[in-house]
């Protein structure tokens, strides 16, 4: 039995900030505790649901020199993550029964985190042959998507969802129209143009999510948009919602802080996918977040080696880590007034595990006690060199950021900080 007590509550669910504690039995929480009950004394600072991550990248199997189980699962307990929710885009792609059995093995024997794999939708995340949806949701996929490759035939899309549809499974997919997009690497405007990059339109996304949606329609799919990015998405994604459609949309803390300017000076490291947007396009999905239009937030981590980003802008991979920095990325909208602490936890805990169906991400007793205890003030630089993930890539390197994970549980079981 463990007891945290004298913390300040997080709870989304009930969208409070309250002084007490709990207690943890058998890897649940058994009570909250009022003000002034004894047992390790948290000091005031934070107490939360743990962080549930979707999309998360590991490079196993075929790209372990970029991240390994091992050095991912540190990172995601560093950071506050107790449960990574696992993209299929690995060397080979996650597309059968047995490379997903490989992938748990390895998950169960190396990580301390929770993980939950997500599969291919279609064979080799080629696009054009369907999985075998119904065998990898018996091997333990929560959802099936191709990852960044949006499915360019609409009638295999519309085959794949009839069948998840039927067997209430999640489609995840990337609103990109992949013909427009193809070859970008920034959002057009005058910037691309003085930079002499390669750009596509934010309408690229509106266009994907409008033909998506018309699919969920006439399927009756669950459906969930991997990042909403731009302004001109949002009108499609709210007639969707209010269709009673069962759509839901998440956007990565990278998008949420940072804007197309940051790629002055062909700096790599903010080289994402899609590309960094327009500042008015940044504040607009803020507020969808503020509003729950958005429901999640993810870090969409995506590790890089060294050599892959230190290429021209335009050959340079595209993506960065975010395990580490998604809470004090985050933390800048919740100091800057646009979010509550319980409007944050909304949507980095609460609401992913309502879409997966899971008991987490709740300060509610009986729910799992996977916790994270935070300061939500410390002021730190990052150092990308002691991130624990294998690759560095993050675009906040050398950024004045605050919010500091202190502690983080997983069924009861301290998991940072260890003794190594």
């Amino acid at each position: 039995m463990t007891t945290l007590t004298n913390a300040r509550l997080i709870d989304p669910e009930a969208g409070t900030v309250t002084l007490g504690g709990v207690r943890i039995e058998n890897g649940l929480i058994a009570e909250i505790l009022p003000e002034g009950a004894a047992g390790i004394d948290c000091g005031g600072k934070c107490l939360a649901p743990g962080i549930i991550d979707i999309g998360v990248k590991i490079g196993e199997p075929g790209e372990r020199h970029k991240e390994s189980f091992r050095t991912a699962g540190r990172s995601a307990a560093a950071g506050g993550v107790t449960t990574m929710v696992t993209r299929p885009d690995t060397t080979p792609a996650i597309d059968s029964p047995e490379l997903l059995d490989f992938f748990n093995r390895r998950a169960a024997e190396l990580v301390a985190v929770n993980v939950l794999p997500m599969a291919a939708l279609t064979k080799g995340r080629n696009g054009t042959e369907m999985t075998e949806i119904g065998f990898l949701k018996d091997a333990g996929a929560v959802a099936f998507t191709d990852g960044d490759r949006p499915l360019q035939n609409p009638k295999t899309l519309q085959r794949a969802l009839i069948y998840a549809g039927d067997l209430g499974a999640l489609v995840m997919g990337h609103p990109q129209e992949p013909t427009l997009s193809k070859g970008a690497c920034a959002t057009s405007g005058p910037l691309a143009s003085l930079m002499g990059l390669p750009s596509v339109s934010p309408m690229a996304e509106r266009i994907q999510l409008e033909r998506d949606m018309a699919l969920v329609e006439m399927t009756g799919a669950r459906y969930h948009a991997d990042q909403i990015t731009t302004a001109t998405a949002l009108p499609a994604l709210e007639r969707a919602k209010k269709a009673g459609l069962k759509v839901t949309a998440g956007v990565s803390a990278h998008h949420l802080t940072l804007n197309q300017f940051d790629i002055e000076g062909y700096r790599t490291f903010f080289k994402l996918k899609p590309p960094l947007r327009a500042e008015d396009d940044r504040l607009a999905v803020v507020e969808a977040v503020q509003s729950g239009l958005i429901d999640i937030i993810c870090s969409m981590h995506t590790p890089q080696d060294e050599e892959s980003k230190r290429l021209p802008f335009e050959e340079a991979a595209s993506g960065a880590v975010g395990l580490e920095t998604l809470l004090p990325a985050c933390m800048q909208l919740v100091h800057a007034g646009h979010l509550t602490l319980p409007e944050l936890f909304r949507a980095l805990a609460l609401n992913p595990a309502k879409l997966l169906g899971l008991s987490a991400g709740r300060l509610t007793v009986g729910a799992p006690a996977d916790l994270i205890l935070f300061d939500p003030s410390k002021p730190f630089v990052l150092n990308r060199a002691k991130l624990h993930s294998k690759s560095k890539n993050t675009p906040y390197d050398l950024r004045r950021m605050e919010g500091v994970v202190l502690q983080t549980y997983v069924a009861g079981v301290q998991v940072f900080p260890l003794d190594d």
